[in-house]
């Protein structure tokens, strides 16, 4: 299929295209990576009237890191996140998500921040965000606004970005010391969207386990953050291993609310948390006493 017509726009500058956002509104759809947009136009489940393209505002295409976190501006390609060293040092679990983001060739052009806008409730940086308490920058042509990872997701492909608005930034804070974290998720083919995923993060303090948190895709119509340190396991050494993280999986997956889709059954999208949890839990442990670990891409358990 074909996209429906649409006028195109390619503004030199944030003025021009904030300008041109408020002239549109509704009617307009912003281009960046066009990774996730391109196949929803061509689909026709959008149909926008104007199509702006952001391209030209080189100025966004940023990735600065520092001892608060870090910050990805629109215009900043999955690509560049997951192999930016700062970024990394800063904040591993970015370049973990990343690293299960569809393929190389998406990722050398889709925008991590344009990913967050989509709002894909299987998309893994909607859990980075939701799990760091991050925020998107928000601007359009009245001024800028700030909306937290909590209020950002407000449903399936649903973000808080308004008519005439853009998302210049993103915002991923940096854990404490002592923190270490994992991305898992179990996907038919590696870089197909995922049945179930998440990002986990744990700190550990003088061989004991003080915090523990995941925050969970495709397992309900927004990414869904789990407290688990009142269920985990106190000493450091049991806590590398998946097993001992069974308590704390099982009460993850009495919060979640999987749904059952041509993908998978609720059942199976249970079962796949509570499989994970115990992965990914451990394996932050691990990233917190051995910080040199390195993950690795996940298969379906059966």
């Amino acid at each position: 299929m074909k996209p429906s017509p649409f006028t195109y726009h390619r503004p030199e500058n944030l003025e021009q295209a904030l300008a041109l956002l408020a002239d549109v509104g509704s009617e307009g759809k912003v281009l960046a990576g066009g990774q996730s947009l391109l196949p929803i136009l061509s689909m026709r489940l959008a149909a926008p009237a104007h199509l702006v393209d952001v391209n030209r505002l080189t100025d966004l295409a940023y990735v600065r890191s520092g001892p608060d976190g870090v910050h990805v501006g629109a215009l900043a390609r999955h690509r560049t996140v997951e192999r930016d060293a700062e970024a990394h040092a800063a904040l591993p679990l970015l370049r973990q998500a990343l690293e299960h983001v569809a393929h190389p060739t998406i990722r050398n052009r889709g925008t991590s921040v344009g990913s967050l806008a989509h709002a894909d409730p299987s998309g893994e940086l909607t859990a980075v965000l939701a799990l760091t308490g991050g925020r998107v920058d928000l601007a359009c042509a009245a001024g800028r606004r700030s909306v937290a990872a909590m209020d950002f997701f407000l449903g399936p492909l649903e973000s808080a970005v308004r008519p005439g608005e853009l998302a210049v930034e993103a915002w991923f804070p940096a854990f404490p010391a002592g923190t270490g974290t994992a991305f898992v998720e179990a996907a038919r083919r590696h870089g197909d969207y995922a049945m179930a995923g998440l990002a986990a993060a744990v700190t550990v303090v003088d061989g004991r386990v003080t915090s523990a948190r995941a925050a969970y895709i495709s397992m309900s119509p927004v990414p869904v953050v789990v407290e688990l340190t009142h269920d985990a396991p106190t000493d450091a050494a049991d806590a590398a291993v998946p097993a001992a993280w069974a308590g704390a999986a099982e009460a993850a997956v009495d919060r979640l609310e999987p749904e059952a889709d041509l993908h998978a059954s609720a059942h199976y999208r249970a079962h796949l948390a509570r499989t994970l949890t115990g992965r990914a839990m451990a394996r932050a442990v691990a990233g917190a006493v051995s910080p040199d670990v390195r993950p690795r891409a996940e298969e379906a358990p059966a």
